[in-house]
């Protein structure tokens, strides 16, 4: 036994060396970039930003100053001809304790739009080069100062439309999302020690696939990731929000709820049967909760070309929507004959408007066929319970301090992950060791690509694609 745990310890060591996952090789070009990094128009204060080996001498040759590390210094920009371009702030953030891990000069004028472009085209006449979107963050990422979930809150932090979502990218940004990623890469490379090491010593008198320490650790495990994803979803709604279409006949009430929804008169109300003849959108929020509403034309027989091509669009909308709600006029003798004009599969709750005109009371009701929502827009009569169910249809809690951003592709990741480790707890049930190791590779690769411990060159390109110039 003493000899079979010899052997352990050293295939332990081999590995966590082999099988951890080795971080993002660091920046390996020599080129500067520059980029301005303030948002384009004219403002009190512009900011060109610098990063790479040739940064401070750049500085130096604009400024005539030699740059202290993180000391602001008052100075002037010249141009080729020793003309001032502008003055301001001198700022020096040395390697490696910058937010890229380069050298690191910030150049901070004023914000007008052509004094800018003239400093940013002295910067790149003495050799630097224009950084590409995302770029300083990616070299941030690809120096080990950020993680990929914590760069993607970079940009989720900067796009954020409510307070909450705000709080959750600042919870990533820290990396509490990442912490959590991490601590289940870990718990899955020392399960796959003991895996392996159970598939090389088979002879042995232990049985360590059947002694009920692996099937234990993946049942934990799989509760873990069921939690995270839990989570995520949310951050995920926190970030992208959901897409909701009102659909239904013409004077069913859509453009008079969207208008109640968004607060404001987006769409235009008239007892004329048609009046929506095309697609119109709101961004809103509901306690924190961000909405796409997009109001469609009215679903029915026409022959005018544009109505036709209107009911067309709405058909598109409604086919990528992650809700539909039904508008029903509660009096119309014939309800729901719009229904069958809608494809199966989706996601309806039935809004029977107009209640006020039969004198029913609001009320959600649950069907095997799904919601039924009993209000009055015009009258403002059962719109909490409206808002309620939106909320409740995606688990939607307000309260929730310890939410995370996430992303589409963090989801997918930890679904992935979650599959194959219910895959491995199956092969161990036929005690295929090697079947059961493999899946767990898999599972760990999957849960890796969330912080980019590992991740393919296309993945980062579309990440960093995605970013504004000069982030």
């Amino acid at each position: 036994m003493r000899k079979l745990v010899h052997q352990f310890c050293w295939i332990e060591n081999f590995f966590r060396k082999h099988l951890i996952g080795t971080s993002p090789v660091q920046q390996q070009t020599q080129d500067t970039i520059a980029a301005i990094a303030t948002p384009p128009g004219n403002g009190g204060v512009g900011i060109v930003r610098i990063s790479g080996p040739s940064a401070a001498e750049i500085s130096k040759k604009i400024t005539h100053k030699t740059a202290i590390p993180r000391q602001a210094l008052f100075t002037s920009f010249r141009d080729e001809d020793d003309s001032v371009i502008d003055s301001g702030i001198l700022l020096y953030f040395p390697n490696p304790s910058s937010y890229t891990g380069e050298d690191t000069i910030e150049l901070q004028g004023h914000g007008g739009t052509v004094v800018l472009g003239m400093l940013l085209k002295r910067v790149l006449g003495l050799g630097a080069r224009l950084a590409n979107p995302g770029e300083f963050t990616e070299r941030a990422f690809l120096n080990n100062k950020l993680d990929l979930a914590q760069a993607e809150a970079v940009a989720d932090l900067i796009e954020s439309s409510t307070e909450q979502s705000v709080r959750s990218a600042q919870k990533s940004m820290q990396g509490v999302f990442s912490k959590q990623i991490n601590e289940l890469v870990e718990e899955l490379t020392k399960l796959r020690i003991y895996v392996e090491a159970a598939i090389d010593f088979v002879d042995e008198e232990i049985d360590f696939l059947s002694d009920g320490v692996v099937e234990n650790k993946m049942l934990e495990l799989s509760e873990k990731i069921q939690s995270i994803q839990k989570t995520a979803q949310q951050g995920r709604l926190l970030r992208d929000g959901m897409t909701v279409v009102l659909a239904g006949k013409p004077n069913a009430g859509k453009s008079s709820l969207l208008n109640a929804l968004a607060g404001h008169e987006a769409a235009i109300v008239t007892d004329i049967a048609g009046t929506t003849r095309d697609i119109l959108k709101e961004r809103i929020q509901i306690d924190g909760m961000p909405l796409h509403i997009i109001d469609t034309a009215g679903l029915r027989e026409s022959e005018n070309l544009v109505e036709k091509e209107g009911i067309r669009r709405a058909h598109e909308e409604i086919k990528q929507a992650d809700k539909i709600l039904l508008l029903i006029d509660s009096t119309d003798p014939e309800i729901d004959s719009v229904i069958k004009t809608l494809p199966s599969g989706l996601d309806i709750t039935k809004i029977y408007n107009k209640i006020d005109l039969l004198g029913i009371e609001p009320e959600i009701t649950e069907t095997e066929h799904g919601s039924q929502i009993y209000l009055s827009v015009k009258k403002d009569i059962g719109m909490q319970l409206l808002t309620d169910h939106l909320k409740n249809s995606v688990g939607f809690n307000a309260e929730t301090d310890d939410v995370f951003i996430a992303r589409k592709r963090h989801i997918e990741a930890l679904t992935d992950g979650q599959n194959s480790v219910n895959n491995a707890l199956e092969q161990l049930q036929n005690q295929a060791g090697e079947l059961v190791a493999e899946d767990l590779r898999q599972a760990q690769n999957s849960l890796a690509e969330i912080t980019g411990t590992f991740s393919s060159d296309d993945l980062l390109g579309r990440i960093f694609s995605s970013f504004c110039i000069g982030k």
